[in-house]
């Protein structure tokens, strides 16, 4: 997936402006984000927050009036420019950036256009939108990179994502992991890690491991303990595939 060239598209009325680097550094980690656009009526007072990350990110502000109050004309400036670019043959894939359920349909839209469809939003977002999407990342988890000498000073403030994790691990976490080792196993019982944090983002699409405190799924899975754990050499220094299988 890391190969693949994005269109980052920003609902500006739906997601804070605080993570704005962090939300584009996450994206990287998925593809090449070569079209960067946030859509907003940016008459509006509430919208001048985002004025000052948008030059410095890269990001191309698209004026979309309120013509009816109450009514969000972004969200078809959004829609339509979506599919603009699907028929541009330009990308492989779209980051869709709101915490808005409107956006259900064209993250279904794009998949069926066989588009790679990444989701970002608060955790508020609803879930037929974060279904629709291939991957879905909560902006709570994204850390603001504080500046060192502000560390110190906001240390007690603040409580680390391991401390205050965004979703507790419950009995249904626990049997979405239980179940996709099962499914990967091989006749000895054994799924290699590697294979399983890929079917479990297919089948819960916002399934991350920071999402419970934890940067990998590994320490996770060492975590619930629930699994035999066998590290395997590859015969090259300093790495191993790991292997897992019920006790």
């Amino acid at each position: 997936m890391n190969d693949e060239r994005l269109a980052v598209l920003i609902d500006a009325d739906n997601v804070p402006y605080a993570n704005v680097k962090e939300m584009l550094e996450e994206i990287s980690k998925n593809g090449t984000p070569t079209i960067k656009r946030i859509y907003g009526d940016w008459t509006k007072p509430t919208l001048s927050g985002w004025k000052n990350v948008l030059l410095d990110n890269a990001i191309t502000p698209i004026q979309q009036y309120s013509y009816t109050s109450g009514k969000n004309s972004s969200d078809s400036a959004l829609i339509i420019d979506a599919m603009d670019i699907l028929y541009s043959e330009k990308v492989n894939g779209f980051c869709i950036v709101s915490s808005d359920s409107d956006f259900t349909r064209l993250a279904t839209r794009l998949r069926e256009a066989g588009m790679t469809v990444i989701g970002i939003g608060e955790k508020k977002t609803p879930q037929p939108f974060i279904s629709s999407c291939n991957k879905f990342i909560y902006i709570e988890i994204l850390k603001v990179k504080e500046p060192v000498n502000e560390v110190a000073s906001t240390r007690r403030k603040k409580t680390t994502t391991a401390e205050n994790p965004l979703n507790k691990i419950d009995v249904k976490t626990i049997k979405l992991i239980e179940d996709s080792v099962d499914d990967l196993a091989d006749e000895s019982g054994w799924t290699f890690l590697g294979n399983l944090g890929n079917l479990i983002s297919k089948k819960k699409p916002d399934f991350d491991p920071r999402n419970y405190g934890f940067t990998k799924l590994y320490p996770l899975i060492k975590h619930i303990g629930k699994f035999e754990i066998d590290e395997r050499d590859t015969g090259v220094k300093n790495i191993r595939h790991i292997y897992l299988k019920l006790k």
